[in-house]
């Protein structure tokens, strides 16, 4: 019996493929960016999966995808983009002499291929993510998991979207995924390295997982609720002290690893439990008014370690309010934020099992020290935060330390976004904060920064397929340093239908 399932679930995977009329959407775009700075400013460079980091350049962005088709039970989704051109590098400090680096050439961004069944879904492959609690096109950005660094190639699987939980009668339903995946930003991590003091890391994995239940969203109120958590687990890591080597770890990847980041728990090594986890307790309320314009309260509580799993870290987390009006106007969005890593359990972290012989039996949890971790280095890939990108990230310590230099960190940030006249989109966003180091090093005094940031963009009717986009953005202070920059950028999208028969191109 179970045979024939699995068969007849292979053979309707095949007829969809076979049968099915195939629609490709495709885009090019290219985008050129100038800056006054190293560095792109700050809400430039975030939040588009780092595309543009460095100041200057001249990009081709090209893409082709084919969706899923939601209606049908078994369906299948594909995609691929890449970006090719040139542009301006930053030197990283190196006691031996510099090390210039820039972004390569010629990239794959995105490369996956995707099956469902019913609400199951299974990825393989590199694909940018999405946050269920924070808004991706104004938001600060999630705490875990958000839309700031590369995807990382890797396996996934869970659920499409919220699904019914059986016996509830629609009231109660859940979300969730799995996933584990290679990172591939050793180059990187060699080249902005400084190799004088710190940790350098090479092969690790990543593992991500998430769980959210929510109350019926066909009523004006409804309540998102759940956690999800991040790790990375594996590869090898050197210390450098003084330009020499003092430790070498080489962990490599086993099997049991997976089972061991899936559930933490002490003893299965490193001096507690394997891996380097992260996470945050995530809730989002939301009304819809009869107007249906709506109004969102949500926080992202993130932990590093147990105490913050416990919430022992005070405020720290993101706090936000967001009003969608529901319709086209001048005004149709606003957000704020408020965003507060300040207090991270204490500045001190004592652990018995650490001391062994100590006759301190008391543990003390603190210093959580967010995104950074002593065994595998910084939560980043390729220099760019995962997580939230208000923290900032090693991409920017020109002076080779792989690390989160200030993420003790608290400030707001703010959007506004709006439709005046048809085909013109504008966002307007700021932010401002101080930040005074980390845990182990705060800083001497406390570093100020305010970013800004304006986009337009406009998709005129008599031009169809084209689309048009510019940025102009500025960072004062001590934190990111005063940069002003631009980025405009044209596109082209349409779409290729295919059948079994026949195929064309619809624009």
């Amino acid at each position: 019996m179970k045979k024939n399932r699995i068969l007849s679930l292979f053979l309707g995977l095949l007829a969809v493929v076979a049968t099915a009329q195939t629609t490709v959407d495709y885009s090019a775009t290219v985008m050129a960016v100038g800056s006054t700075g190293d560095f792109a400013p700050y809400m430039i460079g975030s939040w588009d999966a780092g595309r543009v980091v460095y100041g200057k350049g001249l990009w081709l962005d090209a893409a082709a995808k084919k969706e899923l088709d939601l209606s049908k039970r078994f369906s299948w989704s594909a995609g691929v983009e890449f970006l090719a051109g040139y542009g301006s590098g930053v030197n990283y400090w190196r006691p031996v002499g510099d090390s210039h680096r820039r972004q390569s050439p010629l990239r794959l961004h995105q490369l996956y291929g995707e099956l469902k069944y019913r609400q199951v879904f299974l990825q393989v492959g590199m694909r940018e993510s999405r946050s269920l609690i924070v808004d991706n096109n104004l938001s600060s950005g999630d705490l875990v998991l958000s839309n700031n660094a590369r995807p990382i190639p890797g396996a996934w699987v869970g659920f499409l979207d919220f699904v019914d939980i059986p016996f509830t009668k629609g009231w109660v339903q859940i979300e969730g995924r799995l996933g584990y995946g290679r990172m591939f930003d050793d180059g990187y991590v060699e080249d902005q390295f400084n190799y004088f003091n710190g940790l350098s890391t090479a092969d690790l994995w990543f593992t991500y997982k998430r769980c959210y239940f929510r109350t019926n969203p066909k009523k004006p109120f409804h309540v998102t609720v759940g956690m999800q958590s991040a790790g990375m687990f594996g590869g090898s890591a050197q210390y450098y002290e003084n330009g020499s080597i003092k430790q070498t770890y080489n962990r490599g990847f086993r099997i049991k690893d997976l089972w061991h980041m899936f559930f933490p728990r002490e003893g299965t090594g490193e001096g507690n439990a394997i891996g380097n986890s992260l996470g945050s307790w995530d809730l989002k309320a939301q009304y819809r008014f009869k107007n249906d314009s709506r109004l969102s309260a949500y926080f992202e509580w993130l932990f590093e370690d147990g105490s913050g799993v416990a919430k022992a870290n005070g405020w720290d987390g993101l706090w936000g309010l967001q009003y969608d009006f529901g319709k086209k106007g001048i005004v149709t969005g606003l957000l704020v934020e408020y965003i507060d890593f300040s207090n991270q359990c204490g500045p001190i972290h004592y652990s018995p099992g650490d001391n062994p012989g100590s006759s301190i039996t008391q543990l003390v949890g603190g210093a959580d020290n967010y995104y950074n971790n002593s065994f595998y280095g910084p939560y980043a890939n390729y220099g760019m935060a995962i997580g939230s990108p208000f923290a900032l990230a090693p991409v920017y310590n020109t002076d080779g330390s792989n690390l989160f230099k200030h993420n003790r960190t608290r400030g707001f940030h703010a959007a506004v976004t709006g439709s005046p006249v048809d085909g013109v989109v504008y966002k307007f966003m700021i932010s401002h904060q101080k930040a005074g180091g980390y845990g182990q090093l705060p800083a001497p005094h406390f570093l100020y920064n305010t970013s800004a940031m304006a986009e337009a963009s406009w998709a005129p009717v008599k031009l169809d397929g084209f689309s048009f986009k510019g940025k102009i953005a500025f960072d004062a202070g001590r934190l990111r340093g005063n940069n002003f920059g631009v980025l405009l950028g044209v596109t082209y999208s349409g779409d290729w239908t295919f059948s079994k028969n026949a195929s064309k191109s619809s624009k």
